[in-house]
């Protein structure tokens, strides 16, 4: 059905769609590149895939096209709805577009298993939409997701690399990530100032190492807050005697944060939770 389509810039010329800043909006028109980034999800037939961001549908055209069973497209912008309308009538059954902020959605709460998010996600919520989802990322199989280089090198970084961080932390905790391909500004309308790169995130069956998310987010936000320095110097804004968390955890107090591994901050987490409980 793909090719009785028309092409894609005449449907935006169509509906005066013209990418927004404000959205972060940058279309991936090349149907070499979207097609590329559907397969990167594996089989699509037996799964139900959340696209974020559609905007005209050129990455939701190559999902379908893959064969995917059922497409969840979430748009915020109006203006391109109509032109989603008409993949939707191309393919019956199989694409339903959702009006809505992402931010304030739960693609799984309306949306059957097995899931997959696949998305070329708007440069300005990027982060936030994946750490929402990191809450229940084990909802789902797999998240393919385009985001801008410098996004993506923390999310795979390792201890002692310049990009290592609270993100890098988050993502490895629960999920294994890497880099699949990038993709260079040109491909896009407009072209961005950056580079982008395709990720693939599985999640873990289980979290790398025991701890509770809040008082894990708590531990990083304090010691990468003042990444350069040494432990018993910055974590002293958790308001405890910074010593004795450090050796109950097994942690030198002359270590630095981007020293530390994921266990290792789950370690502090739980040594933190041992002296004072969540909740006090």
């Amino acid at each position: 059905m793909a090719a009785s389509l028309p092409p894609l810039r005449e449907v935006i010329a169509r509906y005066g769609i013209v990418a927004h800043k404000r959205l972060g909006q940058n279309f991936l028109l090349d149907l070499n590149l979207t097609g590329r980034i559907a397969r990167s999800a594996g089989r699509l037939d037996q799964a139900t895939v959340i696209e974020v961001g559609p905007g005209p549908g050129g990455l939701t055209r190559a999902l379908l096209a893959s064969g995917a069973r059922r497409v969840l497209a979430i748009e915020r912008d109006r203006r391109c709805l109509a032109a989603l309308g008409e993949l939707a009538a191309a393919y019956p059954g199989r694409l339903d577009i959702v009006a809505g902020d992402a931010l304030e959605l739960d693609p799984a709460t309306f949306s059957e298993k097995p899931r997959k998010i696949v998305a070329n996600l708007p440069y300005n919520i990027a982060t936030p939409l994946l750490l929402g989802w990191l809450d229940r990322v084990r909802e789902y199989e797999s998240l393919i997701l385009m985001l801008q280089r410098e996004v993506a090198e923390r999310l795979i970084a390792l201890p002692r690399s310049k990009s290592y961080g609270r993100l890098s932390v988050a993502v490895q905790w629960v999920a294994e990530a890497r880099i699949v391909f990038d993709v260079p500004a040109r491909a896009f309308v407009p072209p961005p100032r950056v580079t982008s790169s395709v990720v693939a995130i599985l999640p873990r069956a289980e979290p790398l190492a025991p701890a509770h998310r809040p008082t894990l987010e708590r531990i990083t936000a304090a010691a990468f807050g003042q990444r350069r320095k040494m432990l018993r110097t910055s974590l002293k804004p958790l308001g405890i005697a910074v010593d004795p968390l450090l050796e109950r955890a097994g942690i030198a107090p002359t270590a630095r944060a981007e020293e530390l591994t994921v266990a290792e901050f789950c370690a502090l987490a739980l040594a933190l939770e041992e002296i004072r409980p969540l909740g006090r």
